[in-house]
């Protein structure tokens, strides 16, 4: 069996990252962890289950939305709350003891529930339409915090004071609290039910817990992880997601299993833990991502780490774009992380080819979140362009476009041709970049999702940064000084039949990242794990 031990972590807490369905999401769900499942649970090519140690009451809905919805599972926290449901359950505030006269608000948002005249409650919704929690108020002060699990109970609630949270109670699925986790940290054993659960394969075992009072979270879950480690048998491996929550487990309770690390883009900064170089020697094997993370193990081990692999997340599909069908070109520039002084510079040049090419149209592509990110993103935009002799209206946003009454008098008119495309999700990132004809990434570091996707649709990517993804003159180029911009993008903007070449290239390319090849180097990984 092949376990896999995410780092599906919020703000490096042992939280779920579910939320309510009207906050702009500010972090993608997706991870090497998501994709390594999906290709187990598709293929069916090993017996695999997901350890999940966050607490995660919302976990069901998450494994929806990434199309792993009967993956195999076991969780620590459904451990220590001895939750034996597995099914969602369909779960109304209407069937709450509320109350009498109670009166529900429904706005665009929540629902709000009042009591003669005041705000008792406020009930939140997921994505999903999923009650998440409600929010009970005194005298307009938040008193109660209720945490809803997916599969219709009550799992945790939270007491507050005038000075913010005072503890949080893990319940079981009866309403009986198990541990108390306080402000501090410190966590408390419910003493008239001190015990834990251990279910697997149709087996149960209930264990004490060790101690009374744990000093941290932490020390619980190890505890009740260890337990579940011990029954796994010898021929066992462990896949783990490599993230600073996970070194505990891996020191604590995972010396003598064999372990594969998977690294994942910055979640995990090899050369700045300390722990890094005693952690390689207890790994069977690793896998990268790409080849900036196999490069850091190298250099860190000093080459003498030869049970290294890049096996990348992402798998590559023919996809065609509709870049083609549309009658304007879209140009994707990716911003983020790039200083000022190469933005200006990245202004300048494209400005000088829009100049020539009056059907281009470039899309400032960003993934951070935020209100104020795309505004920010535009204004800046509008000072180079300006200083660089062009006109302030090519970056106006929707808010300041001239409606089109005001357009029948204005022979003068000017079209908007710097957008902002701002994704968080590989969702949205997938559908943005299906309209565009050509990709220009002029950062210093790759973005992998981005370089995989490019291939998949077929477009050429001109970058600044050496990537496997990437050959130069065959599915894009490779260029080092921004004024070569203008020209670069003409090439294949202004040649349909260099732009086909591209797009044959990238295809062909895309061969060595298919499904079928991700498998292979998986199955290459763990007969080698089961091998010594």
């Amino acid at each position: 069996m092949l376990y896999f031990i995410p780092a599906w972590y919020k703000q490096n807490s042992w939280r779920e990252s579910e939320q309510n369905w009207y906050s702009v999401r500010t972090r993608t769900e997706f991870d090497d962890t998501v994709k390594h499942v999906q290709l187990f649970h598709r293929s069916k090519v090993y017996p695999y289950q997901i350890m999940l140690l966050s607490y995660a009451p919302n976990f069901r809905h998450f494994l929806h939305r990434q199309s792993i919805f009967h993956a195999p599972y076991w969780s620590c926290f459904d451990a220590i709350q001895e939750v034996e449901r597995k099914k969602v359950s369909l779960f109304s505030f209407h069937n709450l003891n509320w109350p009498k006269h109670i009166e529900f608000v429904y706005t665009p948002f929540v629902i709000v529930a009042m009591l003669n005249g005041q705000k008792y409650a406020q009930i939140e919704f997921g994505e999903d339409g999923n009650m998440i929690q409600i929010d009970i108020y005194k005298d307009g002060a938040l008193q109660r915090r209720n945490i809803y699990d997916d599969r219709g109970f009550v799992s945790s609630t939270i007491i507050y004071d005038e000075r913010g949270m005072v503890y949080q109670d893990y319940l079981t699925d009866k309403g009986i609290w198990k541990i108390r986790e306080y402000q501090d940290g410190h966590v408390e054993i419910n003493s008239k039910s001190d015990t834990y659960l251990i279910k697997d394969k149709n087996q149960e075992t209930v264990r004490k817990f060790k101690k009374n009072v744990y000093e941290s979270i932490s020390e619980v879950i190890c505890e009740v992880t260890a337990t579940y480690v011990q029954r796994m048998s010898d021929n066992d491996i462990l896949c783990v997601a490599m993230h600073q929550l996970n070194n505990d487990i891996l020191n604590k309770v995972l010396n003598h299993k064999r372990c594969i690390f998977s690294f994942y883009e910055k979640r995990y900064d090899i050369l700045r833990e300390a722990l890094s170089k005693d952690l390689m020697k207890k790994a069977a094997y690793v896998i990268t991502d790409y080849q900036n993370n196999y490069e850091a193990i190298k250099k860190m081990t000093k080459g003498r780490m030869d049970r290294v692999v890049n096996i990348t997340p992402f798998d590559s599909r023919v996809d065609f774009g509709i870049s083609s069908q549309l009658n304007v070109q879209k140009i994707m520039v990716p911003v983020d992380g790039i200083g000022e002084e190469s933005f200006e510079q990245l202004i300048r040049y494209l400005g000088e080819y829009l100049f020539k090419n009056k059907d281009a149209q470039i899309h400032l592509f960003t993934r951070r979140p935020g209100n104020k990110r795309k505004n920010d993103l535009l204004q800046m935009t509008r000072q180079y362009i300006k200083k660089y002799g062009y006109s302030e209206e090519w970056a106006l946003d929707e808010n300041q476009n001239k409606k089109p009454t005001d357009l029948l008098n204005d022979t003068e008119y000017i079209p908007t041709r710097f957008f902002v495309e701002q994704c968080v999700d590989e969702l949205s990132v997938s559908k943005c970049i299906r309209e565009q004809r050509i990709v220009v990434d002029m950062r210093s570091e790759t973005e992998l999702y981005l370089r995989i996707t490019g291939i998949s649709v077929g477009i050429p990517q001109i970058v600044y940064a050496q990537t496997e993804f990437v050959e130069d003159g065959k599915n894009g180029m490779l260029i080092k000084e921004f004024r070569k911009l203008p020209e670069a993008i003409g090439f294949y903007l202004d040649s349909l039949k260099n732009w086909n070449d591209a797009m044959v290239y990238s295809y062909e390319l895309g061969k060595n990242y298919t499904t079928e090849v991700l498998i292979d180097k998986w199955k290459e990984v763990i007969e080698f794990v089961e091998r010594n």
